[in-house]
């Protein structure tokens, strides 16, 4: 008897929290029978589709005789989407390349260890992760950087390009705000200027139209051109972002930085700044995400991204017919690096008291 009395209670306060969060009134239930409707008729035979019906030993043949994903294409292809065109004998480079990024990215989470020796460190990284990839010294064998693709690239285009156009923006907030008319007008007029166009007409100039410019045997690298591009055009974007967290910082707070003699360097580096860069943590990482997939149109100019490579993949004549697979390959990609990103900054938020969740 109690077994049933203790079974009934449960059924109860399941029932009663199906009613409070899910059918409590007409429009929640309908809305509730809407997700189930599409649970069953989407992600079930999703899950068919990707676990149950594919194949993940075979060849292009053997793909196209059953229903499901071809997981054999991803196996045949993952390390050219990921590596692309960098030698074969070579692989060993962007792969430590990759692994030491992320190291990194993991080792600097922690607050505690911010400062001058991991800024030093990063440099060094740098440095490092250019003569790893580009070889010439050390026995390593000389790679152009034409060859320089997938996922190596673009972490190394969204890396520099966030961590480089972070303090521009800074400096363009604050010359957008200044009381020196020529610096407020020459930043408002950067920042309008590359807001005003998209990111594919500013890598086009500089892959097609700058070189016209410059003098006879003076070339200048295009990758170099490229990352140069998405620095400039970022770093506008960043610029309204932080413009926004100074003008949310209460007016009593400059005042209070006059009273105590503080010249302006000192009243933005030690009470301006560290309070609106806070408060702007959400777009700046929401900025930064944009970023990182927005290094796919590098593709555009000819770079390799892991866009370029994914979709050389899929030109192979041997396994045409399989550009859902590699297009949901590619999405869990950046899926991943997206979250991660999203996810550290709600953390980031929660240590420096932002008062968001």
């Amino acid at each position: 008897m109690e077994e049933n009395k203790e079974e009934k209670s449960r059924i109860k306060i399941i029932l009663k929290w199906l009613k409070d969060n899910l059918f409590y009134n007409p429009l929640s239930s309908f809305i509730t029978i809407l997700i189930i409707y599409g649970i069953i008729n989407i992600l079930i035979p999703s899950y068919q589709w990707l676990f149950v019906d594919s194949l993940l030993n075979g060849d292009a043949e053997a793909c196209r005789k059953v229903e499901g994903a071809c997981l054999a294409f991803l196996k045949e292809k993952t390390r050219y989407i990921l590596l692309g065109m960098y030698p074969q004998d070579e692989h060993w480079r962007p792969v430590l390349n990759v692994f030491i990024y992320l190291a990194l990215l993991v080792f600097s989470r922690d607050r505690s260890r911010w400062g001058k020796k991991l800024l030093g460190l990063w440099f060094f990284f740098g440095v490092f992760s250019f003569f790893l990839m580009r070889g010439g010294i050390f026995g390593l064998e000389f790679v152009e950087t034409d060859k320089w693709s997938g996922l190596p690239l673009t972490l190394m285009l969204a890396t520099v390009a966030i961590t480089v156009s972070y303090p521009l923006g800074i400096l363009l907030a604050l010359g957008r705000r200044s009381k020196m008319g020529v610096v407020r007008l020459l930043s408002i007029g950067y920042i309008e200027l590359i807001r005003g166009v998209p990111l594919i007409s500013i890598l086009f100039m500089s892959s097609v139209m700058f070189p016209l410019f410059l003098p006879k045997g003076i070339v200048i690298n295009k990758l170099l051109r490229a990352q140069v591009a998405i620095i400039m055009f970022i770093s506008a974007y960043m610029a309204e972002v932080i413009r926004g967290g100074l003008q949310a910082i209460p007016n009593g707070q400059y005042e209070a930085s006059d009273s105590l003699g503080l010249n302006y360097f000192q009243k933005m580096r030690l009470v301006i700044l560290p309070q609106a860069l806070k408060i702007v943590i959400p777009p700046t990482v929401n900025t930064s995400i944009s970023m990182f997939k927005d290094t796919s149109l590098v593709m555009i100019i000819a770079l390799q991204d892991m866009m370029y490579t994914a979709k050389g993949a899929m030109s192979d004549p041997h396994w045409l017919g399989f550009s859902v697979e590699a297009y949901i390959f590619m999405a869990v990609l950046y899926f991943c690096f997206c979250f991660s990103l999203g996810k550290y900054s709600r953390r980031l938020e929660k240590e420096l008291d932002t008062g968001l969740a």
